[in-house]
């Protein structure tokens, strides 16, 4: 396990180096979010019946930052690794493709976790936003975070330059975030876009996550957290065989 921790070690270090940039600067982001859309919804819009708007909101805009940021992570490393030349030193020790794998998805569910960790406790200071069951919050966060740190590993796999990371994130995570039901509950939609929202492995996220805050939610938490986790299986599955076999970074 020396080489799993040392490279895992490597990159927490990474991003907690410029932690200003990596998780007090998205934690920033997301209570904009937060205040922006409170002050100009909280008035119009009912979500769950004796829920306030705002602290509808809460989980949603954690679950996104937590997302992001675990995408970030790994693709941004991964990229930056391959663009400069140093990813040549982790490809030339004794590390199996697990391992690697590993290291760079729990490093990106650490980072993922300290930006949603972050945002929740500074929206205590001004909400009263309850906490139903820690265990549904907790694996939620977790098995979220980890999809999303795999799916950075194939991204910055794939992209050759900063451009195509930037239009798989533009094009791909973000619309699939902001559609989840992150600022809204699905049954408010048209059929039509109810149907392709439960397409959406983001919304099963988004809406297991809200579960645990508020003991309510659009479809079924355990359905939602079956789905998340096939989906984690099978990213996962195709990330160790790209890996495995080097595309795009052995040949």
């Amino acid at each position: 396990m020396t080489g799993f921790l040392t490279l895992l070690y490597k990159e927490l270090l990474r991003f907690w180096k410029v932690g200003f940039q990596t998780v007090f600067a998205p934690m920033v982001s997301t209570l904009l979010y937060l205040l922006i859309f409170s002050h100009v919804l909280e008035e119009h819009v009912q979500a769950y019946p004796g829920v306030a708007y705002t602290v509808f909101l809460v989980p949603g805009l954690v679950m996104m930052a937590m997302l992001q940021n675990a995408f970030a992570n790994s693709s941004s490393s991964l990229i930056q690794s391959k663009i400069t030349g140093n990813l040549v030193f982790i490809l030339l020790s004794p590390l199996s493709y697990h391992e690697i794998f590993f290291a760079y998805v729990t490093a990106s569910v650490v980072r993922g976790l300290a930006v949603g960790l972050g945002v929740y406790l500074v929206t205590l200071v001004f909400f009263d936003v309850p906490l139903s069951s820690f265990s549904w919050v907790l694996m939620f966060a977790l098995i979220g975070s980890a999809l999303l740190g795999a799916m950075g590993v194939i991204a910055g796999i794939w992209a050759e330059k900063f451009d195509q990371l930037a239009a798989f994130q533009n094009f791909v995570i973000l619309p699939l975030t902001f559609l989840s039901g992150v600022f809204y509950t699905i049954p408010s939609l048209p059929p039509f876009w109810q149907g392709l929202s439960h397409l959406n492995p983001f919304f099963y996220m988004i809406d297991g996550f809200r579960y645990g805050f508020f003991h309510a939610s659009d479809i079924s938490p355990y359905f939602s957290l079956g789905i998340v986790a096939t989906c984690f299986i099978a990213v996962s599955w195709l990330t160790l065989q790209m890996l495995k076999r080097g595309y795009k970074i052995r040949h």
